[in-house]
């Protein structure tokens, strides 16, 4: 009976330690899956806070995007404006004027000497406008030019130059 005996006392101290190692194993395999998970709800919290913060990267530059096309739209407006003002008329007026006035004297003889003292002339009347009762004058009273002068008289009388 002895060797019965020592058989099943054998046959339990190892059950018992396969126990003991199934055990153990239950614990590392659990606590590994308990990591994993952790691991994942972190990593899903990452991707959640990136695309939240990619969103709204992809919101603020639309509403840039936006921004940008309606200044964009403004400014060409505004050019389209400025470029139909009266003013720049007169400079693309005023710059076929001297390069009229830079032919004439490359190419008329008798025209250079006479302009350069009209235009002389002109100069100083316009420096003397800075200094003295002159300016004063000329802000209360505006004066008109002998160029205009001519045209609204072309313009009224009809009459053809």
């Amino acid at each position: 009976m002895t060797s019965w005996h020592d058989f099943f006392i054998g046959l339990a101290v190892g059950l018992g330690f396969a126990l003991v190692i199934w055990v153990i194993y239950l614990f590392k395999v659990r606590s590994t899956r308990i990591k994993g998970e952790n691991e994942v709800k972190k990593y899903k919290e990452m991707l959640t806070s990136r695309m939240e913060i990619e969103s709204e990267g992809v919101e603020k530059l639309k509403k840039s995007n936006e921004e940008l096309k309606t200044q964009n739209e403004n400014l060409r407006i505004s050019l389209q404006t400025m470029s139909q003002k009266p003013g720049r008329k007169e400079m693309e007026r005023l710059q076929v004027y001297q390069k009229a006035v830079d032919r004439l004297t490359i190419n008329s003889p008798g025209f250079g000497p006479a302009w350069q003292a009209a235009l002389k002339e002109s100069e100083e009347e316009f420096s003397k406008t800075y200094s003295g009762v002159l300016p004063f004058i000329r802000r209360v009273i505006p004066g008109k030019t002998n160029a205009q002068l001519m045209d609204t008289e072309d313009v009224t009388n009809g009459d053809d130059v």
